[in-house]
């Protein structure tokens, strides 16, 4: 599976953005997808994920209620849009697939098979 990020930039706190993961190879949807972020001098942390069929969606608790993440199974796409962006939003986003065929929490990164390049997103105040 390849991974192509889009979307990112640069936005004012309050804002909006709505990064893109473009998703090649094989079927998408027997892929769990996830969003991962890095800041500058921390480690890669959990965001958001959407299982296979897109009936469960997963939040880490700084972003519930100001993030969606979607996917489309016609342009084999995950979104995430992002809301009432603050300053501390701003980090390089992964776009993540882990194959759905066997059972395993989709808030640790190391359970991911495939990733992206990353899109900065950066928020200014």
């Amino acid at each position: 599976v390849q991974l192509v990020e889009s979307g990112g930039g640069l936005v004012q706190a309050g804002g909006s953005l709505r990064p893109s993961c473009a998703a090649s190879g094989r079927a998408f949807n027997t892929y769990d997808m996830g969003w991962f972020r890095q800041a500058p001098g921390k480690e890669r942390e959990f965001v958001a994920a959407i299982n296979w069929s897109g009936s469960n969606t997963y939040y880490t608790h700084s972003v519930k209620g100001r993030f969606t993440i979607s996917r489309d199974y016609v342009k084999n796409t995950v979104l995430l849009q992002m809301n009432s962006l603050n300053p501390e939003d701003t980090a390089v986003y992964y776009c993540a697939a882990k194959w759905a065929g066997y059972s395993a929490s989709l808030y640790q990164r190391e359970k991911y098979d495939y990733w992206g390049q990353g899109t900065q997103v950066t928020v200014s105040s």
